[in-house]
């Protein structure tokens, strides 16, 4: 990338599209009245508009959620839902803006978005003046330093991303925890010349810095009151709302940040309204629906949308029907293939999978057609560079191929099948029926599937994500979903099928995906400056892995999320195919 603006060609194709794992914007902003402003509403009325707009404050939120958080630390969270909710207690550096139209990249902590050096491998942000932490102290770049510093510690924090691993030129540095320097310098790679400057030295140049800039692990740290791992019990706010409690695996409430001013805060169309949010979790998820529907519950924080009981009653009932919202993301639901389990080690015995796999029944467990359309390879329609393949036949046999998958088993030495583990996160029953639906599909050609359910927020930390343990227990097929990082080919591609982001200590979204050829065509599109040249090398890289055969693609994801009455200025955030949790309030006081 020799560019000065490339940031420019990259945000033109990406902002055109509206589907991010963390992210969400507006042209109009979550105070745009355009929407249906009448609470009974209609299906699909908070897509595209905001539904019943209000600016009443007060009241409570009750989200549930049916599995334990990822981590509340910011430097240890990777789901989407997470990167949503973040938004009420942490400020990043730039953030995609609340609100139902197109995603809309805009300064959140910093001034403005970075300004780059000639050959975009240093970037400059400056810190907004009068943003407090909840106890009343400055937020400063050093602050902003120290959150990045200790996200890199992939050992205390396995969960998060790795872009600033990759990215930054860290000199051998690892973790504030670890540092020997002493002047206590840091993180070389970043320069604080003053509270209000922050500095950021890339390994190569990379013209989508703003993108990393709206990572969670650029939301300020005190370095005096880090508490390590314990953190997260009590993350110190820098946005609207702070921690008043926090049980653990139960439940945490938060009340309003009296250090929070909105007069610093002009771009991001966060729009606190409720006075308390109160999240409780390790819910059961048909519970969680029965609730919404009852009123005793406000938002299923996941955001993945009704379960399958759930959604037929909501659509056969005129009235339920009228208070559902659905809508496309770049989320897929698949299957990861390992192939450090043998005899998955063998090319033909993955392809055999694939053309055995009944994507039928894997779209059943999301609802059929409402939860998502069969997947052919991996990139959803909506990113740019997307090309649909069809290698093994779910377009054409969505049912299966037994002939095809009987042959590949008899190409890699298994003509009567063999038998390996299948995992999944228990908290989630589609996760649940996907691994049903596989273990019956791929039985009638002999490969025999052993269930194996692990708790969603540790999965990629110990079980899954954890290349060890994935190998010994014969994890041979894992159970994931992912979407976008952000709207382009390298945010959804990178972390799930670049080798070099797989951590031996765990933590790890891709889940075994190692080919040379795929981290070297990343490389080519990290330097292809033409947008058409670089998007066609996203749609060249699904294809490898797919002729390699290293995923199952199930379901190009859609949600059916359900708002009860009492919701005011709702809107699904099209970032994360999930309603906007930093701009929704409540009439219920």
């Amino acid at each position: 990338m020799k560019t000065t603006r490339l940031i420019a060609a990259v945000a033109a194709g990406a902002i055109a599209t509206t589907g991010l794992a963390a992210c969400g914007g507006s042209s109009g902003g979550a105070n745009d009245s355009s929407g249906d402003t009448k609470a009974t509403g209609k299906f699909n009325a908070a897509v595209g508009n905001v539904f019943n707009p209000s600016d009443a404050k007060g009241g409570t939120l009750r989200y549930a959620n049916s599995g334990d958080w990822d981590s509340l630390d910011p430097a240890d969270t990777y789901y989407g839902y997470s990167w949503n909710f973040i938004r009420n207690y942490g400020r990043t550096l730039t953030v995609f803006k609340a609100g139902p139209g197109a995603p809309e990249l805009v300064p959140d902590l910093a001034e403005s978005l970075g300004k780059p050096s000639a050959d975009a491998k240093t970037w400059t942000y400056t810190i907004r003046t009068g943003v407090k932490f909840e106890d009343g102290t400055p937020v400063t770049s050093k602050d902003v330093k120290y959150g990045i510093e200790r996200s890199l510690d992939k050992k205390t924090f396995p969960q998060g991303p790795t872009y600033f691993n990759d990215f930054m030129d860290l000199q051998g540095y690892t973790s504030p925890y670890q540092d020997s320097d002493p002047n206590k310098l840091g993180l070389k790679a970043i320069e604080t010349p003053d509270d209000q400057t922050i500095i950021f030295h890339l390994n190569r140049p990379f013209s989508g810095m703003d993108y990393f800039a709206q990572l969670p692990a650029t939301i300020p740290v005190p370095a005096t009151k880090d508490t390590g791992t314990k953190y997260k019990e009590h993350v110190i706010s820098s946005g609207p709302y702070m921690f008043k409690t926090n049980e653990l695996g139960k439940k945490f409430t938060m009340v309003r940040n009296p250090n929070y001013d909105p007069a610093t805060d002009p771009d991001s169309g966060r729009k606190p309204l409720a006075d308390n949010l109160e999240v409780t979790l390790n819910v059961n998820a048909d519970d969680i629906d029965n609730r919404l529907q009852s009123g005793d519950v406000d938002i299923a924080i996941e955001g993945t949308g009704l379960q399958s009981a759930a959604q037929g009653k909501v659509l056969s009932d005129a009235a339920l029907k009228a208070k559902a919202d659905t809508a496309a993301t770049t989320r897929l639901w698949f299957t990861s293939l390992n192939a450090d389990v043998a005899p998955l080690d063998n090319i033909d015995c993955r392809k055999a999978v694939l053309f055995a796999a009944d994507k039928t029944g894997y779209q059943r467990a999301y609802g059929g057609a409402i939860g998502g359309d069969i997947a052919t390879n991996l990139m959803p329609p909506l990113i740019p560079g997307a090309v649909k393949t069809d290698l093994y036949g779910a377009g054409s046999k969505p049912d299966g191929d037994i002939d095809k998958a009987k042959q590949a088993l008899q190409a890699c030495g298994q003509p009567n099948g063999f038998a390996t583990n299948i995992s999944y996160r228990a908290e989630r029953p589609k996760e649940k029926a996907t691994a049903e639906a596989l273990q019956q599909s791929l039985a009638k050609v002999g490969i025999k599937l052993t269930i194996k359910p692990y708790p969603l927020a540790d999965y990629t930390k110990l079980y899954a994500g954890k290349p060890d343990y994935a190998k010994k227990n014969k994890l041979g097929l894992m159970v994931y979903g992912w979407g976008a990082d952000w709207p382009d080919g390298f945010g959804f591609l990178s972390q799930i099928v670049d080798s070099r982001v797989i951590r031996a200590e765990g933590g790890n979204t891709n889940l075994g995906i190692k080919i040379p050829a795929v981290d070297a065509m990343l490389d080519k599109a990290l330097e292809t400056t033409d947008t058409t040249a670089r998007e066609k090398i996203w749609g060249d890289i699904d294809k490898a892995v797919m002729e390699n055969a290293s995923a199952l693609p199930g379901v190009w994801a859609k949600g059916l999320l359900f708002r009860p009455d009492n919701l005011t200025n709702v809107f699904v955030n099209n970032g994360f195919g999930m309603y906007d949790y930093a701009a929704i309030g409540t009439s219920r006081k």
